[in-house]
């Protein structure tokens, strides 16, 4: 069991300790995190160290003694650099491999208090709703063979009602005092559920037809009108009123098989302890959150300008200060410190540089990197090696109405080069380009495929040219199209 742990890199900690979240810790070095990155973004050495080591220091923390650890706080990023080189997918690529809570937000849909808007302690909310999302779906993978026992015992009561007999004392035969009394209908009812139930679990009669009683999987919501504007709080009516309103469900015919999994997931939630649910969830917000702020470059202010809309980018930097230096934020979940949460903000800064933002923001960020613009060989590299790779894409979504798509060298290299002469014409969207391209490129083949174009489909150079020199050429055109 010990060498598994270390083989799996999972190190089970003390359930007491405060700074480690559900009581697991990711332990990977540096190094490795940086390999784990590079199996999904090309390129950005310098980004993914940075990242590598702000996680690392979260292992870090949580081994250091009680009383310094809560004065151990997060050393905030702030990735400088233009769209699509990959500042989201670093940042998402690490909650993942962290297995923290994380949302993305946009500095720009934050007004500053006062106005009506997005409020800015809406981030800590929607990251507390990830949070309670990740929990349950840990909890749920515990509690699921116990929960299939209990769904595979509902469905055979369906099918075999148990006996009038198991409400009373069951009939038994007059015996001898050497001879135990003999239940004749127990053994017989027992011996056919049990048969029943083999035949259930393993699916034999997932075809067959059973009529369950469901609950409402629609509770109503409401809105919650605040001083600072709408929050959608997600407030459950029936959590509000409690016993005073009954749950709805309602009678369904269904197959076995599919009542199986809507059961499950009623037998689950019973099994569920909410309140341990949110107190895991504050816990693992807490310690290793993730708030991901794009565009924060949008709400800078130019040196000289102080008036118009400026203002309210100046009030929005204002607001958004608290969060990150620290503070409290009230949720339906209740309180949230975000002292620990780890925050890390992007902006390609192409009119405004990081000096712009107020003072005590730029202090809250105090790691910097910039993130290298694309090459035609980092095109070239996003194409093929990521586990995600669009040419992998592309051929498995095609693969799926019959046809082979196959891609040589060239015309791989053609994609790329078309990509980077593009976004220097026209604006440069990094890699989000390639999506384009390739949707253009295949657009023909896509559309014919379930039923013209079947087998296999050689892309070559030729091919990439064809397709794609008219509009690459023409930078009017390109600006709309591409």
């Amino acid at each position: 069991m010990d060498e598994e742990k270390k083989n799996s890199k999972v190190v089970e900690l003390a359930p007491a300790s405060p700074a480690v979240a559900g009581g697991y810790e990711i332990d990977l070095t540096p190094r490795e995190i940086v390999a784990e990155l590079d199996k999904y973004v090309i390129g950005q050495k310098n980004a993914k160290k940075v990242v590598a080591i702000a996680l690392r220091n979260r292992t870090r923390r949580g081994r250091v003694e009680e009383k310094l650890r809560e004065e151990i706080i997060p050393k905030n990023i702030l990735m400088i650099g233009p769209t699509g080189v990959g500042k989201t997918e670093i940042a998402r690529r690490l909650s993942t491999l962290m297995g923290a809570p994380f949302i993305k937000v946009e500095a720009t849909k934050y007004t500053e208090v006062g106005y009506v808007g997005r409020d800015v302690e809406s981030m800590v909310r929607y990251l507390m709703e990830a949070g309670i999302r990740m929990v349950k779906g840990r909890r749920q993978e515990k509690l699921e063979p116990k929960a299939t026992e209990l769904v595979i015992d509902q469905i055979v009561d369906i099918l075999q009602p148990p006996s009038k007999f198991a409400k009373r004392k069951p009939f038994t035969l007059q015996s001898t005092e050497d001879e135990p009394p003999v239940d004749k209908e127990k053994p017989q009812l027992e011996r056919m559920r049990d048969r029943l139930r083999e035949k259930v679990a393993s699916g034999e009669m997932d075809d067959h037809t059973v009529e369950i009683e469901v609950s409402d999987a629609n509770p109503k919501m409401v809105e919650i009108f605040s001083n600072t504007g709408i929050e959608e709080m997600g407030i459950n009516i029936q959590d509000m009123m409690g016993n005073l309103m009954p749950k709805s469900s309602k009678k369904r015919k269904v197959t076995i098989g599919e009542a199986k999994k809507l059961l499950l997931n009623q037998e689950v939630e019973k099994l569920i302890d909410e309140d341990a649910v949110r107190a895991e969830a504050v816990k693992l917000v807490e310690q290793s959150g993730i708030i991901f702020i794009d565009e924060i470059d949008k709400i800078a202010i130019r040196k000289g300008r102080g008036s118009g809309p400026d203002v309210s980018r100046e009030g929005v930097q204002r607001d958004i200060l608290p969060i990150v230096e620290g503070c409290t934020v009230v949720t339906k979940y209740g309180p949230v410190k975000t002292n620990h949460i780890l925050f890390m903000a992007a902006g390609a800064f192409s009119g405004s540089s990081p000096s712009d933002l107020i003072p005590e923001l730029q202090g809250r960020f105090p790691l910097r990197v910039e993130l290298d613009s694309l090459s035609t060989e980092d095109f070239r590299r996003i194409l093929t090696e990521p586990r995600n790779a669009l040419i992998k894409q592309y051929v498995a979504l095609l693969g799926a109405d019959g046809v082979e798509l196959d891609f040589n060298e060239e015309a791989i290299g053609e994609i790329a080069a078309t990509a980077t002469r593009v976004n220097q014409q026209t604006e440069n969207i990094g890699a989000r380009r390639l999506h384009t391209l390739l949707e253009k490129l295949l657009e023909e083949i896509s559309f014919e495929a379930p039923e013209g174009v079947q087998g296999e489909v050689k892309i070559d150079s030729g091919y990439v040219v064809g397709k794609l020199k008219d509009i690459a050429e023409d930078i009017d055109l390109s600006r709309y199209i591409l």
